[in-house]
């Protein structure tokens, strides 16, 4: 039976012409690529780990970490349980399981990744995969597929190329494709002399990456920028325009990551122009704290302009929404459960605009109508729409949540630290 208080917000919005039970409809079949790292602080299960690199840091020690893959996956669950909608689980190349074998990066094969297709399939959810350039001895430089020493190019190389076998593999066995996203940590600390010749051997790498031809029935391959990070301060070699250049004359999907840009440029505002020649791109949404630093997405006004930018535009089948952000210093099955309901919220906040009629007051030059009732609608009653649909699709309603994750971190997570004493 349908709550009194969503009625009321239903007849709000259909004034509008708004279709709730349409929007409602739309909403479910939305997938969001739900990053695994941060359940264990990008960790992964390598026998032979390296120290985390790559210019990314994870700040805290809150208990309960997943050590293995099945404590990683348990808390996945617990997540998944929480948040509306049938989404997706992104992957690195590190969450391999090797059954104690020493495997290196560039040998890496399906097999290892089996039983995260098993544990997909049971759970019906669609895998992306991402090779992972960073905390490794052959990138402990900086360099990788931009390297000068052609033997830790070519490692870097052959390690993307395995992964784009994985990916293929994840498409054909769960039926939907999987996004193959590579991402370097290449670049300088301080000023280059040669800003060219590294960007020549990444191309020329990627070139050789995606020399076999994968079908985009299985395997959507797509390519990362970044401005800078620790260790790359004054150089990244894979920049925006980089990356944008070669995304357009290869064919292949530019992914944006929201923390990788100056702070004051927005994500948001670069959707429309790459959505008018691109078939498809892809984001990696995040929340930029003064620099990349991967906090918890919240809804605020970014978060909501990049849905009304996708929803808008009519592009809510060309563009990849996966999540990017890592949290020690919170419940880390709490990070999952808010960023991914807040991205979730914003798509229904855009989905519940009129923006029919305002584009029809832009175009007409009525900006006094354009501006009092986009700031209107933030009042609306969306709280009452969105409780609804959490209700209707079988998770908890508001903060209620919250409740589950702190009786599941009391009998599942502080088991795994029996040292730490809750204040």
């Amino acid at each position: 039976m349908k709550n009194h208080a969503f009625e009321l917000a239903k007849k709000e919005y259909e004034r509008w012409g708004i279709d709730v039970e349409n929007v409602l409809g739309k909403l479910q079949s939305i997938p969001i690529s739900i990053h695994c790292w941060q359940g264990d602080d990008i960790s992964g299960f390598e026998v032979n780990k390296s120290e985390l690199s790559g210019g990314i840091e994870v700040t805290g020690n809150y208990p309960g970490k997943a050590r293995t893959p099945e404590e990683l996956r348990a808390d996945l669950e617990k997540a998944l349980s929480l948040i509306p909608g049938k989404h997706r689980i992104n992957l690195h190349a590190i969450y391999a399981e090797t059954d104690g074998d020493a495997v290196d990066r560039d040998k890496l094969e399906p097999k290892h990744f089996q039983k995260w297709v098993d544990w997909a399939k049971q759970h019906r959810v669609g895998l992306d995969f991402n090779p992972t350039l960073f905390s490794h001895e052959k990138s402990a430089d900086g360099l990788t597929l931009s390297h000068p020493n052609r033997e830790i190019r070519q490692f870097w190389i052959d390690h993307c190329k395995a992964c784009r076998k994985i990916g293929e593999y994840f498409g054909k066995e769960l039926g939907t494709p999987c996004l193959t996203n590579v991402w370097i940590p290449d670049g300088y600390k301080d000023i280059p002399s040669d800003r060219l010749t590294p960007r020549k051997r990444l191309k020329e790498a990627l070139d050789d990456i995606f020399s076999v031809e994968i079908g985009g029935k299985y395997n959507l391959d797509s390519v990362e920028s970044k401005l800078f990070g620790i260790g790359s301060e004054a150089f990244v070699v894979g920049s925006h325009e980089f990356y944008l250049q070669y995304a357009q004359a290869n064919n292949k999907i530019c992914l944006l990551d929201t923390g990788h840009y100056h702070p004051t440029e927005m994500v948001s505002n670069k959707i429309s122009a790459l959505a008018l020649f691109n078939e498809k791109l892809a984001l990696h949404v995040s929340r930029p704290v003064r620099w990349d630093s991967d906090h918890v997405v919240t809804f605020d006004d970014e978060l909501k302009e990049i849905a009304l930018e996708i929803v808008r535009n009519d592009a809510l089948d060309n563009v990849l929404i996966g999540l990017d952000f890592f949290d020690a210093s919170i419940n880390r099955v709490a990070a999952w459960t808010i960023g991914t309901r807040n991205m979730i919220k914003a798509l229904l906040y855009a989905l519940l605009m009129p923006h029919q009629q305002l584009k029809e007051w832009q175009e007409k030059g009525d900006y006094t109508k354009r501006l009092a009732i986009m700031e209107e609608f933030k009042t609306y009653p969306f709280g009452a729409i969105w409780d609804y649909y959490c209700e209707q699709m079988g998770v908890p309603v508001k903060e209620n949540w919250l409740t589950a994750v702190e009786e599941y971190e009391k009998k599942i997570l502080l088991k795994r630290d029996a040292t730490f004493v809750k204040v």
